[in-house]
């Protein structure tokens, strides 16, 4: 199996499985208080599938694959994790950002509160899948 496929498939895992944890359990009264009326009864599925399968590869465009190489010095490599979790966090915040700040500016009644606190959960749940992603690569990343 390619590297890239197996590092893409570790940034899915980790995205999906913290993601439901964190919409299922953790923020689900959050976001039933601040948006419950704008809520639909069931998610999209479709849609959902989506975002689930392309924003994982977003990550491993934009935040793992630039940040992978094959020799480094320890203090290289400890580098190189930092900034692919910089990066995938950033990622993440600005994705996230797209969506909240474009959903405060034209919904009535998105909390504030609500978008900072998203935001914030992007950064962090893409940072961390980052992360994943490229523990995978470097593991796996001679096997080509």
């Amino acid at each position: 199996m390619s590297k890239y496929f197996l590092t893409y498939l570790a940034t899915f895992v980790t995205m999906v499985l913290i993601d439901l944890v964190w919409l299922g359990v953790i923020a689900k009264p959050v976001y039933q208080q601040g948006i419950g009326h704008l809520m639909a009864e069931k998610p999209n599925i479709t849609a959902a599938v989506l975002f689930y399968l392309l924003y994982p590869m977003g990550i491993v465009i934009f935040a793992i694959a630039p940040h992978v190489s094959p020799v480094m010095s320890p203090d290289a490599a400890t580098a190189n994790w930092l900034k692919t979790f910089t990066v995938g966090a950033l990622f993440g915040f600005f994705a996230y950002a797209t969506y909240d700040l474009t959903n405060l500016a034209t919904l009535k009644g998105w909390p504030i509160s609500l978008a900072a606190l998203d935001m914030a959960w992007g950064s962090l749940v893409t940072g961390v899948s980052a992360l994943a992603g490229k523990a995978v690569f470097d593991r796996f990343g001679a096997a080509g």
